[in-house]
Parts: structure tokens; C-alpha cells; sequence
């Protein structure tokens, strides 16, 4: 259902725009190695429902001390558990499934068709985000790029079953859902639309942990895992929704799920930099690639030319 009946082309993203998307890239490259550390030692599910409890007492804090009130965030309670259900329920257990049979390249560049299944969606259901030659080249130049910078564990992972890629592109499309259900959060902070999402993430895992597991152990990780769970917990995720529904509201829900393409290349740029990390040529030249993808979706420097 279009949103208005007015067609209103956004415009390309502001210098705030793509310095929010390129931060919220860079720590949500980092989770991976906070998560690498807590799946040592934690279920993923496990983990998944420390990551979003932990995130929404935080933000539930927050509000608390600093508001705006979390009262806002009532009037929209079944919306935020159907966010809850896209963003986080469904496509975490699609990854966790099909990263069981594929390596993590395959799954890697499946995510990143994100923006391209947003964009979809975006041009059948709104009136102010509809396709364009330069998003379609920009998103499968991003893709392409992503592939590249995978190099040869993508090749080496190529073999998987049908049923695990088709897990990952189902938490593609699930994450492009979300974004038309963000879109509707009109006028509600961001803040409140973190905390609303994540609350009702917590309630909806905590039975999942619970009839799966059951309540032993689910403590007994040792202190160097907790504290990678709460970084993911903080930074990645309570921070970092705060600033992609923000992105949401301010750039629109395609160029938002442009953060799947920035990811895998903050990934690696962090372990270079802080894990002394061998970079490799295909992996620059998979980042020039994702570099080119960007600017071609913003446009501008092509239309000054």
C-alpha cells in the first residue's frame, strides 16, 4: 500500500546521511568480533536473546533519564513486535540456519542483496523511493564488489545447498520488510522505535531460549564472553539501531539498507587495522568496487560531470 498519493522523488543523501551510514557500517563490521568471541561459549539464539535484552534495559535506562517518554512507543505495540518478527526474530535464525551449511563469503554476499530487495519493495509500496538506473547500477555494483572482496572463499564456498542460500536471501527479504515497517514509524523518535523494537525482540525470545535450552547454564559464559556480549549489546546493537532508524527517517529505507554493502568492507578494514590483518589486492579492489556502487546511488558526482 503506497504511503501518499503524491509522488515526491527524495533527494540524494546528505553529507550527515552518509556519515551516519558509513559509522553504523563500522560497528556493525566490528560485532562480528564481538561475536566471534561470545559464540565460543554462547548458543547463538542464547546469544541473540542476551544481545537484544541487554540492549533494551539499556535503552529503556535511557529514556528513563533522558527520554523522550517510552509511552510514545504504546500506541504502536503490534507494529513493533511485527518489526521485531522482520528485523530481528526471523532473519537471525535464517542466518544462524543457513551459516551452518554455507561459509561465511556465500552468506556475506547474499546479505548484501539487501538494498536490492528494499529497493523492490520500495518502488511496489512507496511513493518517494522508486526505482532509478543509477540505485539498480550502484546496488549491483556494491554486490559485485562485495563478491570480489570475498575472493577466493566465496569460490570455495559456492557448493552449499539450495536450501541454506535460500535461508540467507529470506533474511534479505525479511530485512527489506522491515524497512517498509520502519517507514511507518512517522513522527516517533528514534530512540523510541530502538527500544520498542528490541523490548519486544526480548519477549518474543525469551520463551524461544526458554523451551529450546531451558534455564540452565544460560549464565555461565566466563567474563571475557560476557564482555564481548555486552559490547554487542551496547554498541552494536542499542547505539547502532538508534542510528539506522535514524538513518531511516532522514534518507529513506534503500539508501538505509545500503549499511549491508558497507559492512563486510568495515569488517576487514578493522582487522587490518587493529588485528594486523593481511590485506589483500582483491579485497582493496572489491572495496573500490562498493566505493564505486555508493557514489553511483548518490548520483551527484555524475551529474556534475
Amino acid at each position: 500500500m503506497a504511503m501518499a498519493t503524491t509522488a515526491v522523488q527524495r533527494g540524494p543523501m546528505t553529507a550527515k546521511d552518509w556519515g551516519q551510514l558509513l559509522l553504523l557500517g563500522a560497528i556493525w563490521g566490528g560485532s562480528f568480533f564481538f561475536a566471534h568471541i561470545a559464540v565460543a561459549e554462547m548458543h547463538p539464539l542464547v546469544l541473540v536473546l542476551f544481545r537484544v535484552a541487554i540492549a533494551a534495559i539499556a535503552l529503556q535506562l535511557y529514556l528513563a533519564v533522558h527520554g523522550p517518554s517510552f509511552r510514545l512507543a504504546f500506541p504502536h505495540a503490534g507494529l513493533f513486535f511485527l518489526l521485531a518478527f522482520t528485523n530481528n526474530v526471523v532473519p537471525f535464525s535464517l542466518i544462524f540456519a543457513g551459516q551452518t551449511a554455507l561459509g561465511a563469503g556465500v552468506a556475506s554476499v547474499l546479505n548484501a542483496t539487501t538494498p536490492f530487495w528494499t529497493l523492490v519493495l520500495a518502488n511496489a509500496l512507496t511513493s518517494d523511493e522508486k526505482l532509478s538506473w543509477n540505485k539498480l547500477a550502484g546496488i549491483a555494483l556494491g554486490i559485485a564488489g562485495t563478491a570480489v572482496m570475498i575472493g577466493p572463499g566465496l569460490i570455495a564456498g559456492l557448493g552449499g545447498p539450495v536450501w541454506a542460500k535460500f535461508a540467507l536471501i529470506g533474511a534479505s527479504l525479511s530485512y527489506a520488510v522491515a524497512l517498509m515497517i520502519a517507514r511507518r514509524f512517522k513522527g516517533v523518535p528514534s530512540p523510541v522505535i530502538a527500544t520498542g523494537q528490541l523490548t519486544a525482540s526480548t519477549i518474543i525470545m525469551i520463551p524461544v531460549v526458554l523451551f529450546t535450552y531451558g534455564p540452565t547454564g544460560l549464565f555461565s559464559a566466563s567474563p571475557p564472553v560476557w564482555a564481548a556480549v555486552l559490547a554487542l549489546a551496547l554498541l552494536s546493537t542499542a547505539f547502532a539501531y538508534i542510528l539506522y532508524f535514524n538513518l531511516v527517517a532522514s534518507a529513506g529505507a534503500t539508501n538505509a539498507s545500503l549499511v549491508t554493502l558497507v559492512v563486510p568492507a568495515s569488517a576487514v578494514l578493522l582487522g587490518f587495522l587493529f588485528l594486523s590483518e593481511r590485506l589483500a589486492l582483491f579485497e582493496v579492489c572489491g572495496m573500490a568496487l562498493i566505493a564505486l556502487g555508493l557514489v553511483t546511488i548518490d548520483g551527484r558526482l555524475f551529474r556534475r560531470r
